[in-house]
């Protein structure tokens, strides 16, 4: 049995084993006793504005996603690619404006992907990945400087993009720091900041905030059989309207019944105000990151109802360990990405909120350049995505690398080592958000070994901030 060090453990530990809870309503916990430190919000932007993370769990191979076109470039990548490549005449053509005159496509199932780039509603961040400091590959080989722990490693690297700490196993994510920070942003006392269309993660778990976990078809559920009118479920509703109901003296005893109560509460306000929302003109596919997508252009419908100012959305699309079948995996993957931002895109339009969100991808780490004969081994470095009407599109932010082995980033098999570090992008994330940069170190730990908080410049500069 878990020992109870605090009063902290207690109350975790009854937000989430409650009474025959779904899990979707044991991941609410918001509880105004305890008191996250708060942004000073009285400057703060008051539009909505919401994050959507789409997390590639698995390893995506982001090197065949955002592929070079230019004939040097490309022969580099196909030789070392091998049986991997892509054929040049079938990658889709994107027009990058500062590119420096390289030529770049995109993977034959992202045509709609390819099409909101050209059209300057997405980013491509290159060569981005985990670092504890700027590193070199002589640095790198030498073992000279500190390097994230369990390089390669799928449980560690995930954890790492997921709390942006890779020099600690840790169990607090920066989307869960930043709801620590932000979410009394919001008016609604029941449903938390973060909102998971996959369960339970580390990405949004604070030190006193956790997810909102909802379900991509069916919305949020409340406690199991509560208010079903057939059989032992009669009992159930009786007995827990009972415990609702009671006065407690014990501050445990309180404290317990009073989150499941908010929990119960903040689900059935969910759940009406989602099924109010008039249905949308635009068309989402029926495979479950379209769907995911679908929900939460519900929510955001909803927010006004739901009295939200600020969110975080996550999914976890998993699923790209490619160690075999790449191509045909990828093929296949890609488009149900593509099709899911497509329709997004689309609805976020439809509502006259495109600017107010904010669409970015992560994953574990990309592949190995080199093909272990029909798929590829886990990496380090890749490229990720982001998509909006406050991005700064049709552009590159960090350096595409060579292809070539043995270039100046390339660390054997393949391996890319980063030369954009994982937290200069969340950290522009976070300030587009609302996070001032002095906050920056608050969230992100090694943030100063990247990033001069205050050179009054973007990290990067792919958002509008």
């Amino acid at each position: 049995m878990k020992t109870i060090r605090n009063r902290r453990d207690f109350l975790k530990i009854a937000g989430l084993t409650a009474l025959g809870l779904s899990s979707p309503v044991s991941s609410i916990f918001k509880l105004n006793a305890i008191k996250a430190a708060s942004l000073d919000n009285s400057g703060r932007d008051r539009d909505y504005k919401a994050l959507v993370c789409l997390y590639q769990g698995g390893g995506n191979d982001s090197f065949n996603m955002l592929i070079p076109r230019g004939d040097i470039e490309y022969n580099e990548y196909a030789l070392t690619r091998s049986n991997l490549a892509i054929p040049k005449n079938d990658i889709l053509p994107i027009d990058v404006q500062n590119g420096n005159g390289k030529l770049f496509g995109l993977h034959p199932s992202m045509q709609d992907t390819a099409n909101l780039f050209n059209s300057e509603h997405m980013a491509f961040i290159n060569n981005i990945g985990t670092l504890v400091q700027p590193t070199t590959k002589e640095e790198f080989m030498n073992n000279s400087v500190p390097l994230p722990l369990g390089l390669f490693s799928h449980s560690d690297q995930t954890q790492q993009w997921q709390t942006a700490v890779p020099n600690q196993r840790v169990a607090v994510g920066w989307a869960g720091r930043l709801a620590d920070l932000m979410h009394e942003s919001n008016s609604n006392p029941n449903i938390p900041m973060n909102i998971s269309l996959s369960g339970t993660n580390i990405f949004q778990y604070g030190n006193s905030t956790v997810e909102f976990s909802i379900d991509p078809h069916g919305g949020s559920e409340s406690i199991y059989g509560y208010g079903a009118d057939w059989g032992l479920n009669v009992g159930r509703t009786q007995g827990i309207d009972m415990l609702f109901n009671r006065q407690y003296d014990d501050i445990y005893e309180k404290t317990y019944i009073d989150v499941l109560k908010g929990a119960h509460e903040g689900s059935l306000q969910f759940r009406e105000a989602i099924e109010a929302v008039p249905d949308f003109n635009t068309v989402f596919e029926v495979d479950d990151v379209s769907q995911s997508f679908h929900m939460i252009a519900k929510v955001i419908a909803a927010r006004e109802t739901l009295g939200f100012e600020r969110q975080i959305f996550f999914i976890d699309y998993g699923g790209w360990d490619h160690h075999d079948e790449l191509l045909n995996n990828q093929e296949t993957m890609l488009q149900f990405v593509n099709n899911g931002l497509k329709s997004f895109a689309e609805v976020l339009n439809e509502l006259g909120l495109f600017d107010q969100v904010t669409t970015f991808s992560m994953s574990d780490f990309s592949r190995t350049l080199t093909s272990n004969g029909n798929g590829t081994d886990h990496a380090w470095g890749g490229n990720v995505m982001a998509m909006g009407g406050s991005v700064n599109g049709k552009k590159f932010y960090g350096e595409y690398p060579s292809l070539e082995l043995e270039n100046p980033v390339e660390v054997g098999d393949g391996v890319m080592l980063p030369t954009t570090a994982t937290d200069l992008y969340f950290a522009e994330l976070a300030i587009w958000l609302g996070v001032t940069p002095s906050e920056l170190p608050t969230i992100f730990p090694n943030i100063s070994n990247f990033y001069d908080i205050n050179s009054g410049i973007p990290p990067l500069g792919f958002l509008n901030i």
